[in-house]
């Protein structure tokens, strides 16, 4: 498919399948993550594979926006090995780990998976659970699997402000 039609096609899944991914999709997923763009190339991140059951029990106690998906990427941001602008106090690691994130959404999307990329969950648990060290913010949860049968999709997906709402030309 073609990159209009990926953008267009990609949108969030609230009820996934059972049915397993590959462990060569998910290659290539964190691959394509592997290789976006971070500010000064520092790549500030650390993605964990949640596959396991107790992992996913652990996803669970945390989230309750896991919707069935068989894979949870946990997207970590390090701001530590984030570039700083020295003139003002913002590190990148957000938007370094919102653009990897993307890459890795549109990567599943064009090997015919679904995702939802997921911000509603308990930080604190979650460094609990998995045993972050302190040097590693969760940015995100990335779920990965295949759309079930009986699921419609968001109504509200299609609905777009109009473009000159979001654009001004100077």
């Amino acid at each position: 498919m073609n990159f209009e039609e990926l953008i267009r096609k990609r949108e969030a899944c609230r009820k996934f399948s059972d049915k397993e991914i590959s462990d060569s999709d998910i290659a290539k997923i964190l691959e394509s993550g592997r290789c976006a763009p971070t500010a000064k190339n520092m790549q500030p991140y650390k993605i964990m594979v949640i596959k396991s059951n107790e992992a996913i029990k652990k996803i669970d106690e945390c989230s309750p926006c896991r919707y069935n998906a068989p894979v949870v990427l946990l997207v970590c941001g390090n701001e530590d090995e984030a570039w700083h602008n020295e003139n003002e106090d913002y590190p990148t690691t957000y938007v370094d780990a919102a653009i990897v994130t993307t890459h890795m959404m549109l990567e599943a999307t064009n090997l015919g998976l679904d995702t939802t990329w997921i911000r509603y969950f308990d930080s604190n648990k979650l460094r609990k659970e998995f045993n972050l060290s302190d040097n590693l913010t969760p940015i995100c949860l990335l779920n990965l699997g295949y759309k079930s049968p009986d699921y419609g999709g968001n109504p509200n997906h299609k609905i777009r402000k109009d473009i000159n709402e979001l654009v001004k030309y100077i």
